[in-house]
């Protein structure tokens, strides 16, 4: 298909995502295109390793969220566009990570929501100067998923609940603090990178080191211990009070950033993370995948999504006004089971090789 291109070099897959002016978002199509490809590389003898990257100036930035828009009056379940998109998506961050051979994500430029998803869940996440990482899902009625549960609390101390709250920015060296990427490349450099995998000119360590880089230092780790302080909180309510007494300014842009985010979306975000806490990606998929089949039920996700990328004013109408109107109720209602609409990965893959490092 047009927008993702898949070749053989040597022994590598390489997957291209070339849909460039909509930021490399995946559709339905392909995910299922990359899923299947995926699948095809995992049993080929032929191919060791698979590089993923991306055209024009991102990686990814996510999931196409304007399909998903126009499916909001679609009754959720088999065949509803909505739904089939994050099913699949998250059967392919499982399969990414379960992954039996290497798997090397270039990342460049944005790399959001799914982009994070197909870089964070392989074995090996390349950052460049110009790698940007974000989960800002609470500005659209949602909250972090593709397996963000798993990855944004395995930061470090309460960073992981910084991100996903506030949907800050993380830049290389941000990403190798919290463990997002295991390698810094210049971008420039990326095309010698593949040249030198597929010649099969060593192991992927090896090489990936040949050509690594100084990302500089990480402005999250000097702040995290005022992060950790204020983000140690159990409610959105006592860290939102903090944060409004703080004068430094990550705190005021954090603040500010979680005024404009959906208040039951800022609430979901923190239970999700506090109930994901030390899961491995199945568990992790499985929690995120239930309550977004609740999101998508909720008029604050399509407002999200209008305010944004639809009409993009930024002036969203969310159903609460304030923390202090969403119950707990509300918030609870999204863990709720879906019966046989709940995710369910079976034991194909579960006991495959996990390419990442152990936490």
């Amino acid at each position: 298909m047009d927008e993702v291109r898949f070749e053989q070099r040597g022994r590598w897959g390489i997957v291209t995502l070339d849909r460039p002016k909509a930021l490399n978002a995946l559709t339905l199509d392909m995910v299922r295109a990359v899923d299947a490809q995926v699948r095809a590389w995992a049993s080929d003898p032929s191919v060791r390793a698979v590089a993923i990257r991306g055209e024009g100036r991102a990686f990814c930035a996510g999931g196409d969220i304007r399909r998903v828009h126009a499916s909001r009056t679609d009754a959720p379940g088999p065949g509803d566009y909505k739904t089939n998109l994050f099913r699949e998506e998250f059967h392919l961050m499982r399969r990414i990570h379960r992954f039996p051979k290497a798997w090397v994500a270039l990342t460049h430029g944005i790399t959001m929501g799914g982009g994070a998803g197909l870089s964070v869940n392989g074995a090996h996440c390349v950052a460049s100067e110009s790698t940007v990482f974000a989960m800002p899902e609470v500005f659209i009625g949602s909250f972090p998923d593709v397996a963000a549960t798993r990855f944004l609390g395995r930061a470090p101390g309460r960073l992981g609940l910084y991100l996903s709250l506030t949907g800050a920015r993380a830049n290389a060296a941000d990403a190798m603090y919290l463990g997002f990427a295991r390698h810094f490349i210049p971008q420039a450099r990326y095309g010698d990178v593949l040249e030198e995998l597929s010649a099969g000119s060593g192991a992927v360590d090896a090489v990936l080191a040949r050509f690594a880089g100084d990302p500089g230092t990480s402005r999250l780790k000097a702040l995290r211990p005022q992060i950790d302080r204020v983000f140690g909180h159990d409610t959105v309510e006592a860290i939102v009070a903090d944060l409004r007494k703080e004068q430094a300014a990550w705190a005021k842009e954090a603040l500010a950033a979680m005024e404009r985010a959906s208040p039951l979306s800022l609430k979901l975000a923190l239970a999700v993370f506090e109930r994901g806490k030390g899961e491995e990606i199945e568990g992790a998929l499985t929690l995120e995948y239930r309550a977004m089949m609740h999101v998508i039920n909720d008029p604050d996700f399509y407002e999200g999504v209008r305010s944004v990328v639809i009409d993009k004013d930024q002036k969203p109408s969310w159903r609460h006004r304030t923390l202090a109107d969403v119950t707990e109720a509300e918030v609870e209602r999204h863990f709720q089971a879906l019966a046989d609409r709940d995710l369910n990965f079976g034991d194909t893959i579960r006991n495959s090789p996990c390419q990442l490092p152990p936490a």
